[in-house]
């Protein structure tokens, strides 16, 4: 390690990402995303759960129709 350095690595970027929601125009420290490249969210998600997901494990792209979970299995 050089001098200044320091021994605490910092995530995979170096940085931490923020995601702008296309539905509410903020920007947001966690989007849920798709691979087709939908993101929305959490708070928006929250919004439209009625129309998004069936079980509250699951929820559908509308895009794209996957079905993509939560992360609460």
């Amino acid at each position: 390690m050089r001098r200044g350095e320091s021994s605490r690595r910092v995530g995979r970027s170096g940085a931490r990402r923020r995601c702008l929601c296309p539905y509410c125009g903020q920007e947001r420290p966690f989007c849920w995303s798709c691979p087709c490249g939908f993101r929305m969210c959490a708070s928006c998600m929250e919004d439209n759960l009625w129309g998004m997901t069936c079980n509250q494990l699951l929820w559908t792209c509308p895009d794209c129709g996957r079905q993509r979970p939560f992360g609460n299995q």
